[in-house]
């Protein structure tokens, strides 16, 4: 497992924490009990399977949504 904090543009609702939170945790190969949206750092905090899904596909899934990544930190564990 891989840890990833990504940086995100300003988060301006907490409907907008839900919609990141739900987004991530559909993925394959995120661990959905990981995930952590830290609303007022604007940081997504979470455990992902790099075999299942890489941090391009997260972003992509946060983007969609709207919101910019600002950049991410992947430690593999």
């Amino acid at each position: 497992m891989s840890k990833a904090v990504l940086n995100l543009e300003t988060l301006t609702c907490p409907s907008c924490m839900q919609k990141i939170e739900g987004a991530s945790k559909a993925l394959k190969g995120v661990d959905a009990d990981s995930v952590k949206v830290l609303f007022n750092a604007s940081k997504v905090k979470l455990d992902f399977d790099e075999s299942q899904v890489s941090i391009e596909e997260i972003e992509k899934a946060i983007e969609n949504l709207g919101y910019e990544v600002l950049k991410s930190n992947v430690k593999t564990a």
